[in-house]
């Protein structure tokens, strides 16, 4: 019964799709005064689509709108981004 569990189990855990690490640098704004702020976050979908529908809420939630996204990236690319985005980086 053991042995049925586990590679049950196993057999499972292979079958799952490998998830890419996904980050997206992105502008948003808040009116009133204006403000923009340059962010990082990271994402759950490498398409940019995707990554704009799970990104506009999550910074709709702290207030703030978002215009664009500017690309999606690997973690290969968060080293030079991070002093640029600066308290927006992975915040949201």
């Amino acid at each position: 019964m053991t042995r049925i569990a586990l590679t049950a189990l196993l057999t499972a855990l292979l079958a799952l799709p490998a998830q890419a690490q996904c980050y997206a640098d992105y502008k948003a704004k808040r009116d009133d005064p204006l403000r923009l702020h340059y962010g990082v976050a990271q994402v759950s979908n490498c398409d940019s689509n995707a990554a704009q529908a799970e990104l506009a809420p999550r910074l709709a939630a702290g207030g703030w709108k978002l215009l664009n996204i500017l690309s999606i990236f690997g973690p290969e690319g968060l080293n030079e981004r991070q002093s640029s985005a600066g308290d927006y980086f992975l915040r949201y």
